[in-house]
């Protein structure tokens, strides 16, 4: 099926303060989807602090546009602190939505505040020059979805207010990338042959689910990108620190789980979303975006030959059933749901919700 998506192209030019967001229209190829919307708002409405909306066209809901706003990264207290943010109505996230009042709380961690070689020192800090926007020697101060606001040295959540500024629990100002594996196999019985569900006919997929340390909730094993490192090596690597603890194996057994994750990481695979990641650690002025890429081991032989094993930030590991019922960590569900369109396989018993008029 044929979808046109609006993606925004960031520009600048002399003379302005701010960059100024320019939308082109391209056709992407995707799988015929049970909801789209209707109804695009005019493009004079549009500015650069909508792309997060835009990208991809169907994120989150796709039968209603409020909901394209962040949702988890409005929760209050904050991770592992007892702060509470600033309440944000839903017609105040936008930054477009006028709010002379707004007065977030400010908070950043004392972990990052100690000044950890990972995080950026603070901006008033005046040895911090950073190049926002842009690639800042080893660390990668792009985002996924254009240029992104700075004012007053800091840069501002394209995706709206959260009700809190500061880094919080995140180490970089502005985009903090991440990678997010997506493990799959097909759910199959003794015999072998694949399990289909018994209401919609469609196979049954599975996916490596970690149980996270910080917050007890289940999750995509993932973690940061190091400055430097392709995400590539960020996939394979955090895959082996969660979901196979390659941290506490031998060399002898590192250098064999070496050869399996390879073989792992060469089948076919895809990129299944780019781009900004409605994680409740976000905050007015520092935010997570990721690269979720799906490995799907077809035959299901080569997991065999890698015991699942609990390591670094997972505290528990296995594999998991996929359907719409997941509960996931930020929305990694969202990225699950993809995977299923892209392989063909069971997500949901009843059809999709009807888009209103």
């Amino acid at each position: 099926m044929l979808a046109f998506a609006i993606v925004p192209r960031a520009v600048s030019a002399p003379g302005l303060a701010r960059a100024v967001a320019v939308l082109s229209v391209t056709v992407v190829l995707s799988p015929p989807a049970r909801c789209v919307l209707r109804r695009s708002p005019p493009l004079s409405n549009f500015s650069a602090a909508h792309w997060s909306h835009l990208h991809p066209i169907d994120m989150f809901d796709s039968c209603n546009a409020k909901n394209f706003y962040h949702n988890k990264a409005l929760t209050s207290p904050y991770p592992r602190s007892r702060v509470e943010r600033t309440h944000v109505p839903a017609d105040k996230v936008d930054w477009l939505a006028e709010w002379k009042d707004y007065q977030p709380v400010e908070y950043t961690a004392m972990s990052i505040l100690s000044g950890p070689q990972w995080a950026d020192p603070q901006v008033s800090d005046k040895s911090f020059s950073p190049k926002f926007n842009e690639r800042d020697g080893e660390v990668e101060r792009t985002s996924w979805n254009g240029l992104y606001v700075v004012e007053n040295g800091r840069p501002r959540n394209p995706a709206g207010r959260t009700g809190l500024t500061g880094r919080g629990l995140l180490g970089r100002w502005g985009p903090n990338h991440a990678a997010d594996p997506v493990v799959t196999r097909w759910k199959r019985d003794r015999s072998g042959n694949k399990i289909a569900h018994p209401v919609t006919g469609k196979n049954i997929l599975q996916f490596v689910a970690i149980k996270r340390r910080d917050c007890g909730e289940w999750a995509i094993p993932g973690g940061m990108v190091d400055p430097g490192e392709k995400i590539s090596a960020t996939l394979k690597r955090e895959f082996g620190e969660e979901a196979l603890n390659s941290l506490q194996k031998s060399p002898e057994e590192k250098a064999e789980l070496e050869k399996q994750l390879q073989r792992l990481f060469s089948q076919e695979h895809f990129v299944v979303y780019r781009g900004y990641v409605d994680d409740p650690r976000n905050t007015d002025n520092a935010w997570m975006e990721t690269e979720a890429v799906n490995y799907h081991d077809e035959t299901g032989e080569t997991m065999d030959n890698l015991p699942l094993e609990a390591g670094d930030d997972a505290g528990m590991v296995k594999w998991v059933d996929i359907s719409e019922k997941l509960k996931l960590y930020a929305n990694h569900s969202y990225f699950i749901k993809l995977v299923t369109e892209k392989r063909g396989a069971h997500w949901s018993e009843g059809p999709g919700p009807e888009c209103p008029e």
